[in-house]
């Protein structure tokens, strides 16, 4: 199994097979509207005009699973996102990316990266607070905006934890693309 044998639906509610993503450079994070990581949106759309024509995919998967900080249905999340951060890369339906509903593609994302990437920063110590009482178990994604980087044989190469903005893994982008 890879990357590739996955198909997601994306925010409208259409089948996107992730082969259609040979090739690419993904970065796959899982998102919300309402969470003080938001604004790296902002760094995320950054990222996708700089290298999109390079190679790069940014895949954003919606989740309501930290303190309902993605309450809108996926197609409205896809409009906030457009009109408030221009967004243009691909947005899918929402997700569970913990628990016994996980999605199968984050399941296998974090079988091949059980781990973030990241030093534990005053953001991380925030989100361990806030996490408290709910339970997280080790592979588990522990906030919104968790990355993970894919080559583009389709590999998962690295997991990047939520403070670590997406400006800061630039350089490793660079080095797949």
């Amino acid at each position: 199994m890879n990357i590739y044998d996955f198909t997601m639906k994306d925010a409208q509610g259409n089948d996107t097979a992730l082969s259609d993503y040979r090739g690419k450079v993904l970065l796959i994070v899982n998102t919300a509207t309402r969470c003080g990581l938001t604004p790296q949106y902002e760094e995320l759309q950054e990222l996708y005009g700089r290298y999109a024509a390079q190679g790069l995919e940014i895949l954003d998967f919606p989740c309501n699973q930290f303190r309902e900080q993605a309450p809108e249905s996926s197609s409205e999340i896809a409009q906030v996102c457009q009109m408030k951060f221009g967004t243009q890369f691909k947005i899918f339906d929402k997700i569970d990316v913990n628990g016994p509903n996980t999605a199968p593609l984050y399941a296998y994302l974090k079988a091949q990266k059980p781990e973030d990437k990241g030093n534990l920063s005053f953001k991380d110590l925030l989100i361990k607070l806030a996490s408290l009482g709910e339970k997280r178990e080790g592979s588990d994604i522990k906030w919104n905006f968790t990355k993970f980087l894919v080559n583009r044989n389709g590999e998962v190469v690295e997991r990047f934890a939520p403070s670590v903005k997406p400006s800061e893994i630039e350089d490793d982008i660079q080095i797949l693309l």
